[in-house]
């Protein structure tokens, strides 16, 4: 009976020991990284056509994953001069600096550059 009785207040403190790893695993997380891509386009179809497949694919490849992407609609204040807002979701900014310098955005980004002209930032996302 004695061993029944360790057994279990063994596997009880696994399970709280266990837990309390996960929170301070889960506390530790960094909140994901926002990019965003501010767009002055002089071609809407053709960049929507040529250049948003090739760039969307890259995204993918390097982790990043689209939030948004439209004309931005004024809420306060003028209304931004670029035609286009792009917002993508990276785990790290390393992650959208080696999606930046990769071979596949670069070549994506060649054909873009010919319908628009770019801003890229980060921020950073904020802890849930």
């Amino acid at each position: 009976m004695k061993t029944l009785y360790v057994a279990a207040v063994s596997l009880a403190a696994g399970a709280v020991l266990g837990a309390a790893g996960v929170q301070v695993l889960h506390a530790q997380a960094k909140p994901p990284v926002y990019q965003v891509t501010l767009q002055e386009v002089s071609n809407l179809d053709a960049l929507i056509k040529e250049f948003v497949p090739a760039a969307r694919a890259a995204v993918k490849q390097y982790g990043g994953s689209p939030v948004a992407g439209s004309a931005p609609i004024a809420i306060e204040g003028p209304t931004p001069t670029q035609q286009r807002v792009i917002i993508n979701q990276w785990p790290s900014i390393e992650k959208v600096r080696e999606w930046n310098k990769s071979a596949e955005y670069r070549k994506a980004r060649e054909i873009g550059n010919k319908y628009a002209k770019f801003q890229i930032f980060v921020v950073e996302g904020v802890a849930q």
